[in-house]
């Protein structure tokens, strides 16, 4: 008997020697192909921004093809789960904000991903403030005089919306103002925006990546940034809070996720490398002409974040008064 247990164990440990071996070198040889990156919105939106910038950076660092690709609509949950449910090599990596990773917790009844138990954290990459622009029909030239028009005639305006930011800040703006702007939704941003140059809907209030461009190109008015303080990547613009809706707030944030189970090794490689782009003077320069604040964490940090974003993005959805869909 004692034979018999002692054959089975050599042969147990056989079979595991070589996975274990296989595993390892893995690690060791990470990484030894393209790494991808999916983004929850289409071209052209500040995630998209962010993932190409950072992306090319970390790609000439660890020497591989960084090959982004963009899977909108469903407000991120399209992309958030085919995340979820890649291999966990570290070779598929979620760049995302907080409509995936902490405002759909609230936004949706049912989401078919753990924001949490899913996904492995990586490091955040920015935040990004987002400003109120309107369609030049609208007779308001500030703040306040939108407010007053929109009393006038509710209803009558409508906001184009391509990410839960984009739709908490407006719905938390007719809140504070008592005012009736009807939602009309998009995949993503930079659709909405086109709605609004072309005058189908007829305000936003979005990251400042998408929208100032446009107002610096005279095509919207921009009436204010949503931040709580003057922004260094809107100068000029007043606060939405200075403008008519004192105590009003609100800023998105990018960040880097991999599927759960994937190898610690590999997730603290990449959040070193990543780190290390957001750190570097020429990346930083790249994000803040897009209207992104350059910021990286640890990986707990992320977590830690993403913990006390949920609870806050639950308060700001209740606040305004959206019902989950």
């Amino acid at each position: 008997m004692r034979i018999l247990s002692s054959l089975a164990l050599l042969a147990a440990t056989a079979i595991a020697l070589p996975a274990l071996s296989t595993s390892s070198l893995a690690q060791s040889n990470y990484p030894n192909k393209p790494i991808k990156f999916i983004v929850p919105f289409a071209a052209g939106s500040a995630t998209d921004t962010v993932a190409r910038v950072v992306g090319d950076h970390i790609g000439k660092e660890l020497k591989q093809a960084v090959v982004v690709e963009n899977l909108a609509g469903g407000s991120g949950v399209i992309a958030a789960q085919k995340v979820a449910q890649a291999e966990p090599d570290g070779y598929t990596l979620l760049i995302s904000t907080n409509t995936t990773h902490a405002a759909n917790q609230s936004m949706l009844k049912k989401l078919p991903y753990d924001a949490v138990k899913d996904f492995e954290t990586v490091t955040l990459l920015g935040t990004i403030p987002m400003a109120l622009v309107v369609n030049p029909s609208v007779p308001a030239k500030n703040v306040k005089e939108l407010i007053a028009y929109a009393k006038a005639n509710p209803g009558k305006l409508s906001f184009g919306a391509g990410s839960s930011s984009a739709r908490i800040g407006v719905e938390m703006f007719k809140v504070m103002t008592g005012t009736d702007i009807v939602h009309v939704p998009y995949k993503s941003n930079p659709q909405a925006v086109t709605d609004l140059l072309g005058g189908q809907v007829q305000l936003m209030i979005a990251d400042v990546s998408t929208t100032l461009p446009q107002a610096a190109a005279g095509k919207v008015k921009a009436l204010g940034v949503s931040t709580k303080g003057p922004s260094p990547v809107a100068p000029g613009l007043p606060t939405i809070a200075s403008e008519g809706v004192p105590g009003y707030e609100i800023t998105a944030w990018f960040a880097a996720w991999l599927p759960a189970k994937t190898p610690a090794a590999i997730a603290d490689r990449l959040q070193k490398a990543m780190a290390g782009a957001v750190a570097d003077k020429e990346i930083q320069a790249r994000l803040m002409a897009a209207g992104i604040e350059p910021k990286s964490s640890s990986r707990k940090e992320l977590a830690d974040f993403v913990s006390s974003e949920t609870e806050k993005w639950a308060k700001v959805v209740k606040a305004a008064g959206i019902e989950p869909e």
